[in-house]
């Protein structure tokens, strides 16, 4: 955040004094990265808060509220950058100055540096918030290596290419409007109850199949809430058991899953008779071949 503040700083002055829209428009970009860290700090810090009487399900889904509000704010500031470069297209102004090509290459060098080390921090955690994040500096590198070549098509091409400024500056607003809509994307799916990742539902599928009186799993849906997930599966076991034994299995089967998946908040656990799923199957397919025959 203090890196992306600083950054945003430099730029705005640099494109003021260095005559260079550009860098003016690659500094609300830095300048916007540092509201969306604060925003998904605050987010995260509210995920983690335990569940209380309102909110029985916990405070995970503040992230992907955080995210969603963020990319529509970081899209709207694009779309302004976007049509301020499209007024100026054609407006006569002086040359940019040669240090400000400094400012951009530099640029890119500190945010592929922010985006390599949050990266990782994200997928260690499994933080689409951070991830999210990380490509925000990835797409800021690209969006200044953008600035760098508009500046230097200038310097090197003179007058004639002044164009290239506000083509640098439009650039960094496609750029930005299209990692942000990446980001509502993924926080929109999120909010919807998107099932899991197919890897992780499959290692929970066959871990429950490992719990002793478990016939087969009939139903698995694993939901991503934050930084931790949901689980609701319906097992089948012996239908001559008792209520009490099966119950047991069920509780065997939640621990033992909560226990191997440290990502797992909770799991609810139903029981079905094993063979039911197979016989229900066979008794729809029955009547559609009746109803056909009708």
């Amino acid at each position: 955040m203090v890196v992306n503040f600083l950054l945003g700083v430099v730029k705005l002055i640099g494109g003021i004094v260095g005559n260079s829209f550009a860098l003016i428009a690659d500094s609300v970009n830095s300048i916007g990265d540092v509201i969306t860290t604060v925003i998904v700090l605050f987010a995260l810090r509210v995920a983690q808060m335990p569940p209380d009487e309102e909110h029985p399900y916990g405070h995970t889904r503040a992230e992907a509220i955080a995210a969603s509000n963020v990319a529509l704010l970081v899209i709207v500031s694009a779309l302004f950058v976007a049509w301020e470069a499209v007024q100026r297209i054609g407006v006569g102004h002086a040359i940019p100055a040669t240090w400000t090509l400094w400012i951009a290459g530099s640029n890119v060098l500190i945010k592929e540096a922010l985006y390599q080390y949050k990266v990782r921090i994200g997928r260690r955690t499994n933080s689409a918030a951070i991830i999210a994040n990380a490509w925000d500096h990835r797409s800021d590198a690209l969006c200044s290596l953008a600035v760098l070549i508009g500046l230097g098509a200038i310097r090197f091409g003179g007058p004639s290419l002044m164009w290239a400024d506000e083509a640098a500056s439009l650039v960094v607003a496609a750029a930005i409007v299209w990692s942000a809509t990446q980001l509502f994307r993924a926080s929109a799916s999120e909010l919807m109850d998107v099932q899991a990742n197919p890897d992780l539902v499959q290692q929970i599928h066959q871990q429950s199949l490992t719990v002793p009186g478990v016939k087969d799993v009939e139903t698995l849906w694993v939901r991503k809430s934050g930084l931790e997930y949901f689980a609701d599966i319906h097992i089948e076991v012996d239908p001559q058991m008792s209520v009490a034994e099966g119950h047991q299995i069920g509780h065997h089967v939640k621990d033992h899953l909560l226990e191997q998946f440290a990502t797992l908040r909770d799991v609810l656990v139903h029981l079905e008779p094993h063979g039911h799923a197979q016989l229900h199957k066979q008794q729809a397919a029955s009547a559609a071949q009746h109803d056909s025959a009708k």
